[in-house]
């Protein structure tokens, strides 16, 4: 196992987005990012199986604390559906397990399969998945050949439209989704599949946006291989425009809130749900900065922080 590369410089607080490859690991992305910036503090915000390619946001330096708010948005995939075949892995690079005729499948009766599958409902993760059951992960099972019992997840899919149809023995299918985070694409198309009585399974994925984060914005894997590090850290997004563009935002002008965030304590509520991000404004020559990641705590009537960005001693 190769070693971290040890920081050369100062670490940037940056997010960048990648438009990853098919081939390459999601952490096979982030080590290789880890290469070119010469800091081993990198992480992502919500894997793609390595056939799939497309946004994977990727936070540098301190920006790594933000991945939990970072990842909570909605995705957006385009998607190829295979219906008349089924694998183990529930996409075509998985072991074939049944070839059924559907020759017989018209675009009509597909859209209104799809249609069931809009909205909130549970999915059950495929054995082929990083979800873990007993301490270890399902593909880890998987490969001993077991299959176990997986407890239903809820999802939610808000929109999924017909986007190309070819009729066959092996009908071909595209569709866009948007859905929430955790939703296996994979398992929608075997469900589909499941649904017409010849079942289905995915060929191939591009995730086009996670989040407020799309593709037109992303920077290719080879891209980043062949720039240097200064290259790779002018394509960052700034933390507080990442945050603006994902959370809720409230500007505090009052300087005794903004120390007391700096050390951890709770100020007034906020009046949102979920986390709220808290920025001190540009003001006389000091740029914004952030404060904290703070949500309302109903009990004690006060906003409390998930997460202090800014120190006392960094406050400006």
């Amino acid at each position: 196992m190769g070693r971290r590369p040890r920081p050369r410089g100062p670490v940037h607080d940056l997010v960048l987005v990648v438009d990853k490859p098919a081939g390459p690991t999601s952490h096979d992305v982030v080590a290789r990012i880890r290469r070119v910036v010469g800091h081993s503090r990198v992480g992502h915000t919500g894997t793609l199986d390595p056939a799939a390619t497309g946004v994977l946001v990727v936070c540098l330096g301190r920006a790594t604390k933000l991945v939990r708010f970072l990842q909570a948005g909605s995705k957006t995939y385009a998607a190829r559906i295979q219906l008349g075949l089924e694998t183990d892995s529930q996409d075509t690079t998985g072991v074939e397990l049944a070839r059924i005729d559907a020759s017989h499948l018209d675009e009509h009766t597909v859209c209104e399969a799809l249609s069931a599958f809009q909205g909130s409902f549970e999915q059950v993760p495929p054995m082929v998945s990083a979800v873990k059951v007993g301490g270890e992960r399902l593909h880890t099972k998987a490969r001993r050949g077991e299959t176990v019992e997986r407890t239903p997840r809820a999802v939610e899919v808000s929109s999924l439209v017909l986007d190309g149809f070819t009729p066959g023995t092996v009908a071909e299918v595209s569709v866009l989704l948007t859905c929430s985070a955790g939703t296996y694409v994979r398992t929608i198309a075997h469900d589909v599949g499941a649904a017409l009585g010849v079942g289905g399974c995915l060929a191939s994925l591009r995730r086009i946006a996670n989040g407020p984060f799309t593709v037109d914005e992303a920077v290719t894997l080879d891209a980043l291989d062949r720039a240097g590090p200064e290259d790779v850290l002018a394509r960052g997004i700034d933390v507080v425009a990442a945050v603006r563009r994902t959370l809720e935002v409230v500007e505090v002008t009052d300087d005794e809130v903004a120390r007391r965030l700096t050390q951890g304590g709770s100020v007034p509520p906020v009046g949102h749900d979920g986390p709220v991000a808290l920025v001190r404004p540009a003001a006389g020559g000091r740029s914004e900065q952030l404060l904290a990641v703070v949500a309302d705590d109903a009990t004690a009537g006060r906003a409390r922080p998930e997460l202090v960005w800014t120190r006392p001693e960094e406050l400006r």
